[in-house]
């Protein structure tokens, strides 16, 4: 059986404040901990007023200060927004203060659009420099070297582990390449998703870090006490990926009795495909379509996204799921 751990995008919901938002994300990120996830990883996205996790090593530091045990960490961080001497200061920070429990993600997109490209004062060739920015990050981590005169304090010496973050087939070669431990995207873009998964087996090669592979896959969950009442709250995250195709953005929305009086026929498609990867209902609904999934993909780990309007609501559904995954490990062991 997998791992389950949490991407946390720290949403802010109509009615309420970024503020709020960094607030339930540490309330989350202390129940996981308790309900046994694995991770708890926020995500760096620009100029959308409705994510409040742009300044994701800060409220990964927040998250962290209020808990424990759980990893907490970056899924992930978009190294082309970046130096990576500024990255690895900042994560060397953060695994100072809270020792062997951060975890960082790196991501080859931007995270956001053009013109806010541009105000971050970004060079778009960027991503093309990716793989040397990742080797870059390594070597801070790593021991100081002599001759080097340039080193991240505090960040030498401290290895922090790296993952590289994908929703193609680029992230998958390079993870494999370098040795790392990979997170495929398929709760938004899971196009590519077993295509990837088997590149990066085959062509894994063992580093440092990492003697075998590690795959960690994105899936939508939202559990509820009935199938019917999942699938309302499911509606949340529709209307938010069919802004997204509308190239409008805002606050999170309550979910809708009625999905089809929001989008249109084609829009419904389009959308339906970005979260085919997506497991919603009552608890044996989910529990059967994990076990299906897991099956499919073989993941090692899930990293698990739940956009869910009502705080309450989303608390009870992570812990619904986390009673459903103990289940399944014991039918394993048995």
């Amino acid at each position: 059986m997998a791992d389950i751990s949490i991407l946390d995008l720290a949403p802010v919901p109509l009615g309420s404040t970024p503020g709020d938002a960094i607030r339930r994300a540490r309330d989350l990120a202390r129940h996981a901990e308790t309900w046994g996830y694995r991770r708890y990883w926020l995500a760096e996205h620009h100029n959308m007023i409705g994510i409040a996790s742009a300044a994701t090593s800060v409220v990964i530091g927040y998250v962290a200060e209020g808990t424990k045990t759980i990893r907490v960490g970056a899924g992930g961080i978009m190294l082309p927004n970046h130096a990576p001497l500024v990255i690895a200061e900042q994560f060397g920070t953060l695994a100072s203060l809270y020792p062997d429990r951060i975890d960082l993600g790196l991501g080859r997109a931007p995270g956001t659009d053009q013109y806010t490209w541009r105000a971050m004062r970004r060079d778009p060739s960027g991503a093309d420099r990716f793989p040397q920015d990742v080797i870059e990050l390594q070597m801070f981590f790593g021991p100081l070297k002599e001759g080097q005169v340039v080193q991240a304090v505090p960040g030498t010496g401290l290895n922090v582990p790296l993952w590289i973050l994908g929703s193609s087939l680029y992230g998958a070669q390079l993870a494999a390449h370098l040795g790392l431990p990979y997170a495929f995207a398929s709760h938004f873009a899971p196009e590519q998703m077993m295509d990837a998964l088997a590149i990066y087996r085959a062509r894994f090669q063992a580093s440092a870090q990492l003697q075998q592979s590690h795959a960690m896959v994105g899936l939508n969950v939202v559990v509820a006490e009935t199938d019917e009442e999942a699938k309302r709250l499911f509606t949340t995250a529709q209307q938010a990926f069919t802004n997204l195709i509308r190239g409008t953005r805002g606050l999170m929305l309550p979910p809708i009795d009625d999905i089809e009086t929001y989008w249109t026929p084609g829009e419904k498609a389009h959308v339906s495909g970005m979260l085919r990867c997506s497991i919603v209902g009552g608890a044996e609904t989910v529990r059967q379509g994990l076990d299906q999934f897991l099956a499919r993909t073989g993941a090692d780990e899930l990293m698990v996204a739940c956009n869910v309007f009502d705080p309450a609501a989303r608390l009870r559904s992570y812990e619904m799921l986390a009673d459903i995954n103990r289940g399944l490990v014991k039918q394993a062991a048995a």
